[in-house]
């Protein structure tokens, strides 16, 4: 049963894909979308059936993050919010999680490539954490994943500045396993996660497990963190400003 009309759920096997499908809308997440994203893992986690889940938005695009009229009418006030659960069981996850990524991924789309285990992207691929310029934070664990990744220099020039960048860029920046042709992200993802799915799943998951160990107190601390800082920048009016003078632009208007 598929959950939403805007997500496609396949299996191949032991691997489970996720893929966003709302080209309308760019493939923007909103309430009822990040709902069922968060009942699709309970799913797959539940199955001992699937090993592996791939995450995907198409051949064109991944996500071009939250739906921001959406956002606007459903902003996040507390944990019970559900693109706050999404991702929370996301950073949490018990099985491995690929991503492949074709054309943007632009906010959320960016932060929750973060929580995956591999990253296979087109070369054509462009990422973006545009939060400041949309009079809000960052949220999801970015502030304390890049850093440890990049470093505060890095970190801080993704998250301060909020400009666009490229597939071989994200490469030299360690947050992706291997750019390919356009087209061929999620072959490439199905490729490894295939590999993933074959291998013994208790030391699969354990080792994944492990990997995160070091890091999931100081994630948990950081995105509760963000979620105060989020809500309290809600609370303000800069976002409202900020929602203005993006739709002005996007209507081409001064």
């Amino acid at each position: 049963m598929q959950p939403d009309a805007s997500i496609r759920i396949e299996d191949e096997g032991r691997v489970r894909i996720l893929s966003l499908d709302n080209p309308g809308r760019k493939n923007s997440l909103n309430c009822r979308l990040y709902e069922a994203l968060a009942a699709a893992l309970d799913a797959a986690a539940a199955e001992d059936s699937v090993r592996v889940l791939v995450i995907t938005g198409g051949a064109r695009m991944f996500c071009s993050g939250n739906d921001l009229e959406d956002f606007v009418e459903h902003p996040i006030r507390d944990a019970g919010h559900p693109a706050y659960r999404f991702m929370h069981r996301l950073s949490a996850y018990d099985k491995p999680v690929v991503a492949a990524v074709e054309g943007h991924a632009i906010g959320i789309g960016c932060t929750l490539l973060l929580h995956c285990d591999l990253v296979y992207t087109g070369q054509g691929a462009f990422f973006q954490l545009p939060f400041v310029a949309l009079g809000i934070c960052p949220e999801f664990g970015s502030t304390f994943v890049l850093p440890a990744l990049l470093g505060r220099q890095r970190a801080a020039e993704l998250l301060l500045l909020g400009e666009r960048f490229d597939a071989a860029t994200a490469e030299s920046l360690g947050l992706l396993n291997e750019r390919v042709a356009d087209g061929k992200a999620l072959e490439r993802a199905l490729q490894a996660a295939r590999k993933l799915a074959a291998a013994p799943p208790q030391a699969l998951q354990a080792t994944r497990r492990l990997l995160g160990n070091g890091r999931f107190a100081g994630m948990e601390i950081a995105m509760k963190e963000e979620l105060e800082a989020l809500i309290a920048a809600l609370r303000g009016d800069e976002p409202a400003r900020a929602l203005t003078a993006f739709k002005r632009q996007r209507a081409g208007r001064p």
